[in-house]
Order: structure tokens, then C-alpha cells, then sequence
């Protein structure tokens, strides 16, 4: 077993509760945009800002993507316990380990800044 600081919840139960939460918070948010999007065929640019305007969606897009990147961050860090072993990289895998590590961090750390940033207007 890995057990590794950069582990969300450092315990896999609940990180696998995780994974299940933040997959049905994403699903609840994609189910709403379906049915929004289908029972408004002819939708405006205002209509989809109106629903942008309202707080309560923002709050629900916003959580959606807190769970989307809590979601990508255990399944990109099982791959990377998973993959970069020292079996398939020597020594180099602890290092290749931290910069795929890193690298999501950053990413998934300026997705959600941009989507706060659009979702606010900051």
C-alpha cells in the first residue's frame, strides 16, 4: 500500500467516498444543464446569463468544480502510485512521481481559480 502525504484524505476509504460524492455532485450538475438546455430549445445569451446571475447556480457550478478537481486529483494520483514505481523508472520514479503530482496540482489549482474568476467576476 502507498501511503503518501500528497494522498487527499491519506486513508483510502475516504478517498473512495470522495470519488463518490464528488461523482454524483458532478452528475446532479450535468442532469440540471441537460434538462435546462432541453426544455429551452431557442435559448438567448441573456436567458443563459439569467441563469448564471442567479447565486445559487453559481454556488452549485462552483461545488461542481471543487468536486471535479478533488475527482481528478485521487484519480490522477492513484496513476501516478500506480505507474510511476521504481520497478518501471529505478530512482528516477520518486522524482517523476512529485512532477506529475505537481503538475496536476497546478493545473487543477488554475482551472478552479478561473472558474471562480468567471463564475464571480472577479
Amino acid at each position: 500500500m502507498v501511503t503518501n502525504v500528497s494522498s487527499l484524505g491519506r486513508n483510502g476509504v475516504f478517498d473512495w467516498l470522495v470519488q463518490r460524492v464528488s461523482a454524483v455532485v458532478m452528475l446532479a450538475w450535468f442532469v440540471f444543464l441537460a434538462v435546462f438546455l432541453l426544455t429551452h430549445p431557442a435559448l438567448t445569451f441573456d436567458q443563459w446569463r439569467n441563469l448564471f446571475d442567479f447565486t445559487l447556480m453559481r454556488i452549485f457550478t462552483l461545488a461542481t468544480m471543487v468536486s471535479l478537481c478533488a475527482h481528478a486529483w485521487i484519480g490522477f494520483w492513484t496513476i501516478s502510485t500506480d505507474y510511476l514505481t521504481p520497478t518501471m523508472f529505478g530512482r528516477m520514479a520518486t522524482l517523476l512521481r512529485l512532477m506529475f503530482q505537481l503538475g496536476t496540482l497546478a493545473v487543477l489549482v488554475v482551472y478552479l481559480s478561473w472558474c471562480t474568476q468567471i463564475l464571480w467576476r472577479i
